[in-house]
């Protein structure tokens, strides 16, 4: 079975894909005349701007579902990966896929705010939604929420899950085996994974406005606790920070891994990490109740510099300040750079939680363990609430009852599952459901700019009423020559 899923994810994530994320980031950068570095002052008002009303979440609220999606086991196991497998230089390439791929982020979502619609009484979009409308594509929209639906519903949850379940067998497991129908599993696995889908279960069937409730408060907290730790290591070892970050940046290009492998785990973490371009934030985008679309474009862009730039480099700068990391070779057993023992898995919080304990003996493990545990759930509400967007798309053709309920088990089956299962096959599953996801995002928002370029327009016309200092920010799609904007027609 590894070894299948090592070779869906060899054609997957080939060569083509890495490069194509990095180029469509360029590309949207240029078009959009670098707006993530442009309007960061705009990006940062609008945090707070937005409020909840009765269809739709406030843009801070929208945020908070995005970076619950965003901010998950990739910042924490996923970093401590692309050093293991990449080296220090892999570093490198997340934070250019993050600055490039803020301006991805940007046409994603306003494009999905763009395209949105008011389905029973919320406001539901995503890549679905302005695939069909703006492509004219139907089937393509069908395949990508099918596509969206597998990884979301089922293939990613069981990485979070079992980030969640080996950080608490490591922190808090005293090792003792259970008979299950799994086989023998740890008795601390089986006890997280059942209170995590009872707790899961009691949101998901509450909606997205109890969703936006939690991750709200959740978000915010989860990540300043985190970083907090991190600025603590940073500052204890201050002098050694100007080493770290000339390491990194001279092995980004003659890295000890090779510079293929650098890249290819940089971009492949950093996509996974803050998901710009795979199509999972635009869909709290179009919940979002704006005044215009770039607004929220804007917003969302902003979320990858968090995800990335704070929260990814806060790990790593602890993994590395401690030298809490080996580096793998190419050859299965070769390691390029040891500094833990040789069974120590990249593919999990173990470099992480070892990094922490060096610098707070006895903190490591139990803190890592409880921030993946928030990042990890929050991580969860937001692939469930990416996935119901899209089963409500597939409802409007296909009419099928109770599809929301059996999307609701679904989940916390795979949430229980991978909880027990081993961490190689949990992240070659969600690398599947990455990559597939970005593949048809990517073209699809790409062929949408050559067609029309909608989020561009969207970007002109709002810095056109910004400098003319209106109050009250009005979008006409009919007037920019967008069309399918049914919502925003509605408004004209």
């Amino acid at each position: 079975m590894q070894q299948l899923i090592d070779n869906i994810n060899g054609v997957i994530w080939s060569p083509a894909l890495i490069y194509l994320c990095l180029a469509a980031g360029l590309f949207f950068s240029i078009c959009t005349r670098f707006a993530q570095v442009r309007h960061i002052k705009e990006m940062w008002r609008l945090l707070f701007s937005g409020k909840e009303s009765a269809q739709g979440i406030s843009s801070f609220q929208a945020l908070a579902i995005s970076l619950s999606g965003r901010v998950g086991t990739g910042n924490i196991a996923g970093v401590a990966a692309a050093i293991g497998f990449g080296g220090p230089g892999a570093i490198f390439w997340m934070w250019l896929v993050a600055f490039l791929g803020a301006a991805t982020a940007y046409v994603e979502s306003t494009l999905a705010q763009i395209y949105k619609e008011e389905d029973q009484g919320q406001f539901r979009g995503g890549p679905a939604y302005y695939i069909e409308k703006a492509m004219g594509q139907k089937w393509y929209a069908i395949i990508f929420a099918l596509a969206t639906i597998l990884a979301c519903g089922f293939l990613l949850p069981g990485v979070q899950a079992n980030s969640i379940g080996n950080a608490m067998a490591t922190a808090f497991g005293d090792n003792q085996l259970m008979d299950t129908g799994f086989g023998m599993i740890n008795s601390a696995k089986v006890i997280t994974g059942s209170v995590i889908c009872v707790v899961l279960a009691f949101i998901i069937f509450g909606g997205v406005k109890r969703i936006a409730h939690v991750t709200q408060v959740v978000v915010p907290f989860m990540a300043l606790a985190y970083i907090a730790v991190a600025l603590s290591i940073i500052v204890l070892n201050i002098e050694q920070v100007p080493g770290i970050f000339a390491m990194i940046l001279s092995d980004a290009f003659t890295p000890m891994a090779g510079v293929g492998a650098a890249i290819g785990w940089g971009v492949k973490r950093g996509v996974y990490s803050n998901e710009a371009g795979q199509g999972t934030g635009p869909h709290a985008a179009a919940a979002a109740h704006v005044q215009h679309p770039a607004q929220q474009g804007l917003v969302q862009a902003f979320s990858i510099y968090i995800d990335t730039l704070f929260i990814c480099t806060a790990t790593a700068l602890m993994i590395l300040i401690t030298g809490a990391y080996n580096v793998h070779g190419a050859s299965e057993g070769l390691l390029l750079v040891q500094n833990l023992p040789q069974d120590v898995a990249a593919n999990s919080p173990a470099f992480t939680q070892m990094a922490i304990d060096r610098a707070f003996a006895g903190v490591g493990k139990p803190f890592v363990a409880i921030a993946l545990l928030f990042f990890s759930f929050t991580t969860l509400l937001a692939y469930y609430y990416i996935a119901e967007t899209n089963v409500a798309y597939i409802r409007k053709t296909f009419k099928i009852p109770g599809m929301i309920f059996a999307l609701k088990c679904l989940i916390l089956a795979s949430v229980f599952y991978g909880t027990i299962k081993t961490a190689s096959l949990a992240w070659g599953l969600g690398d599947i459901g990455v990559g597939l996801m970005a593949w048809l995002n990517i073209v699809g928002i790409l062929i949408i700019f050559c067609m029309a370029r909608p989020a561009v327009k969207a970007l002109r016309d709002y810095e056109a009423q910004k400098k003319a200092g209106v109050k009250e920010y009005r979008f006409e799609p009919t007037k920019l020559g967008i069309k399918n904007a049914h919502y925003w027609e509605g408004k004209e």
